[in-house]
């Protein structure tokens, strides 16, 4: 890969995680001043408020609903569910029109061009994702033979953006110990697709820089104030 390559990548998954995750991110945020967002456990919530703050405060309590919601479930469902943005926005040099397949490229490491769909992380696939994979990459192999273009199974891959092989759940490995397809994740998938052992950490690097300038600490904490107003957390104080 070129540097010129790389540094449109580069550049190209800043703009998308900006544009894309952080702006999602904040919208999905500011929508969290109605109670009706959250299932509030009456027996959970003050205890957890105390053990975040050491008090019941409306505040604490705001706090306690939104911290897991705000820096977990909302952010990590987001980046999961806009992997297809990332695929035709950052990765399109190397998008497919192939059914079932996200991008194609030539592995840097044998030679041999893959047709790889993308994933998100080493998590983010369930039982049924399995069997759905499965039978995209059984009808691409299908199809070349009987166009006679030889796909073999080692061409066909999983390629998951970030993560270690170590950190793959089950269903990932069942995709290769079942159907023998490879799941190639994080440094190593990078690797493949541009030759360069040093891109995942500078992806990382430059995703990272977008974070630096998020700072939404002062609107979150109108968030929490006008979240603890509501009536249904003031009745829990």
């Amino acid at each position: 890969m070129s540097a010129i390559n790389k540094a449109e990548i580069l550049k190209k998954a800043k703009i998308w995680f900006s544009e894309t995750i952080a702006k999602n991110h904040i919208k999905n945020t500011e929508k969290l001043t109605n109670p009706s967002e959250f299932i509030i456990n009456p027996f959970l919530t003050v205890y957890l408020a105390n053990f975040l703050t050491g008090n019941s405060k409306p505040e604490s309590i705001a706090q306690a609903l939104l911290l897991p919601r705000v820096l977990g479930t909302s952010i990590t469902t987001s980046f999961g569910t806009n992997i297809q943005t990332f695929t035709s926005d950052v990765l399109d040099a190397f998008g497919s029109v192939v059914s079932g397949i996200d991008i194609e490229f030539i592995d840097q490491l044998d030679g041999c061009k893959k047709y790889c769909q993308l994933k998100a992380g080493p998590n983010t696939i369930n039982k049924d994702d399995v069997e759905t994979i499965a039978y995209h990459f059984n009808g691409v192999r299908n199809l070349a033979r009987t166009n006679k273009l030889k796909i073999g199974l080692n061409d066909m891959i999983v390629g998951v953006i970030y993560g270690q092989e170590s950190q793959l759940s089950s269903h990932y490995k069942r995709i290769n110990k079942q159907y023998h397809y490879p799941v190639i994740v994080g440094q190593e998938f990078w690797y493949r697709l541009t030759g360069d052992d040093l891109f995942y950490s500078d992806l990382i690097k430059a995703i990272g820089s977008v974070a630096c300038e998020a700072d939404y600490s002062q609107e979150f904490k109108k968030i929490i104030q006008s979240l603890s107003e509501s009536k249904e957390i003031q009745s829990l104080k």
